[in-house]
């Protein structure tokens, strides 16, 4: 009688800790939804996942046959764990970083798959419409972890280079997804039907299918999409796996990720001019060598100590960087020069367009840890009305966003895309290593314009050229 009246308490104060969890992780994502409150809200969000580990170890160990041991082997695991974690996070470079929300993701998903099968092989005393639930909660929690798993991979493996990033477009690829969700829709209804391992098992195998082919026929000038997608997906596993465990935070929490990344999916759809239904069918994407071998002419070329002249007669500037900054780490550099344009007087705001870099929010966390002041950092809709009226803008490490194909030529793959119109200002300075397209693999008519020059090398190294020219 104790024991039982010791777990109830155990488990009314587990539950008040979820509840309470569960409001820090909703001030941890509205806080991240502002440059100012986002130390706010990640604070929030450990505080909430501290609070929600130590309440379900804490039920655990109470339910366990051998509490001791229970906890014993947890403390073992989350060790190992957080000796991984801690690694990765000291040695990862922020470029790494787009790969590395992928392989996380890809994590998610097979542990949605392995709940879903242990929860599966585990199975006692259900009948009936209850037996029902969980079995069709057990089948949708590992097809869609097993879709987020290889999905995950493959993004990992092409945001990484370590496969091409081009789409791979197979042969009636779009009957190939349908037919997998179809399949897949009538082995549910077996599985249900008859609660067999065999159903389950072969749509595993569809899933993990389908989850590569998912994100494998998406072009690699797409993936910050995909990783927002892969987002989504990766809270909708984790829904799915709190519903097999009955954990009602981890639904919560899974429900939370699942609607944010989706929604973010959906504003990067509509910045980027892509059809949110595409993207989840993953049927997006081209080859995309349109316009690498047309001829727009000559390009300028200058030289730093020009740029640092043009910059001393600017009135006003806009610095718009991409995935070329971060991969030279220039943000501290163009922190300072930003730093001494501002104390001469020069109005310097940037210019962000919601895809630069490789994942959402890139380029804004490269330049929020060189403590460029939130105030100057803009995002696309916001500066666009001004580059008119703009001296200089310098163009860092990007070239899809601020292509003007993507409004003058409609062959282009990227036709109707929004882009920064950086072309409009007066002067344009274009860091780049070379003349090589850039990720989505399409000529920037930009580089050959009349207001625009080349200033070619290491992107760092230049920006410190400027500052000592200045």
């Amino acid at each position: 009688m104790t024991g039982t009246v010791t777990s109830s308490v155990t488990t009314n104060l587990v539950q008040a800790a979820y509840i309470v969890a569960a409001v820090l992780f909703v001030l941890s994502l509205a806080g991240l939804s502002k440059h100012e409150k986002a130390k706010e809200g990640n604070a929030f969000g450990v505080a909430g996942m501290v609070i929600a580990l130590v309440a379900t170890i804490w039920l655990a160990v109470d339910r366990a046959a051998n509490g001791p041991l229970t906890l014993m082997l947890i403390a073992i695991a989350m060790a190992i764990g957080a000796a991984i974690g801690l690694w990765r996070a000291r040695v990862v470079e922020m470029t790494q970083m787009p790969e590395l929300v992928a392989m996380l993701h890809s994590f998610v998903g097979a542990a949605a798959v392995l709940v879903g099968y242990n929860s599966y092989l585990s199975e006692e005393g259900l009948e009936g419409s209850l037996a029902t639930i969980h079995n069709v909660e057990v089948y949708l929690g590992v097809f869609i972890g097993a879709v987020t798993f290889t999905g995950s991979i493959v993004a990992f493996l092409k945001l990484s280079a370590r496969i091409k990033s081009s789409p791979l477009m197979l042969p009636a690829r779009h009957w190939l997804n349908l037919a997998a969700v179809v399949v897949s829709a009538g082995l549910l209804v077996w599985f249900v039907a008859s609660q067999l391992l065999v159903p389950l098992a072969v749509m595993t195998v569809i899933a993990l299918a389908f989850g590569w082919h998912l994100v494998a026929s998406i072009g690699g000038g797409d993936m910050p999409v995909v990783v927002s997608m892969l987002n989504s997906y990766s809270g909708w596993a984790a829904a799915a796996a709190g519903f097999m465990l009955g954990n009602d935070l981890l639904i919560v929490t899974g429900a939370l990720v699942g609607s944010s990344g989706a929604i973010l999916s959906y504003i990067m759809c509509r910045a980027m001019n892509r059809s949110f239904v595409s993207v989840i069918a993953g049927g997006f994407g081209q080859e995309v060598s349109i316009g690498a071998d047309k001829d727009y002419g000559e390009h300028r070329e200058m030289q730093a100590d020009e740029v640092a002249e043009m910059l001393r007669d600017a009135r006003s500037v806009v610095i718009t960087p991409g995935y070329g900054m971060a991969v030279a780490q220039a943000q501290y550099p163009v922190a300072e020069l930003t730093s001494q344009l501002r104390k001469k007087g020069v109005n310097v705001r940037f210019g962000i367009h919601p895809v630069a870099g490789r994942l959402p929010g890139h380029m804004n966390v490269l330049l929020a840890e060189a403590k460029v002041p939130y105030d100057i950092v803009l995002e696309m809709d916001e500066i666009n009305d001004d580059l008119s009226d703009t001296d200089v803008v310098l163009v860092i490490g990007a070239n899809d966003t601020v292509n003007p194909a993507a409004e003058e030529d409609p062959t282009s793959p990227i036709a109707g895309m929004p882009v920064l119109e950086v072309w409009k200002a007066r002067n344009v300075v274009v860091f780049k290593r070379s003349m090589a397209t850039g990720y989505a693999g399409v000529q920037n008519p930009l580089f050959f314009k009349e207001n625009a020059a080349m200033l070619f090398g290491d992107a760092k190294d230049r920006v410190e050229d400027i500052i000592k020219a200045l």
